[in-house]
């Protein structure tokens, strides 16, 4: 099986807006994964925890408001809202939002251990984030 590697044009920093939108709502334990030389359908996850179930929602609906605002639209949401799994796949990159028990359950960190860890860094997803918002 070949390996596909990320993709070149793709920016990392619109995975670290993701994540400044879910720590804006006070997500918990965010970690990028970079899973492209190891899977063909991301370059990589963005996986948070919530304290409960409607905190997954808020978080998730945050990162979806703050990137469309952006214009990064999501492929596809799978969960509904306050559940205690909700993923949004933006293509390049998926986000995994759960309430944390189902993440300890699912552990894809687990799963992905051989994926490289990016670090998560605030300040430069919420800087892409303000310099991307589209004019209201």
């Amino acid at each position: 099986m070949s390996s596909t590697p990320p993709n070149p044009i793709f920016d990392i920093e619109v995975v670290q807006a993701a994540a400044a939108a879910a720590l804006d709502k006070k997500a918990e334990n965010p970690i990028i994964l970079s899973v492209g030389e190891r899977t063909s359908y991301t370059d990589y996850f963005l996986i948070v925890s919530a304290s409960n179930e409607r905190q997954t929602s808020a978080i998730a609906k945050n990162i979806e408001t703050e990137m469309r605002l952006c214009n990064v639209m999501p492929q596809h949401i799978e969960g509904e809202r306050a559940s205690a799994w909700i993923l949004q796949d933006y293509g390049d990159f998926i986000v995994h939002v759960f309430y944390a028990g189902a993440r300890d359950y699912y552990d894809l960190e687990g799963f992905w251990k051989d994926a490289d860890q990016v670090i998560v860094d605030e300040a430069i997803g919420a800087a892409w984030l303000e310099a991307h918002r589209a004019v209201e």
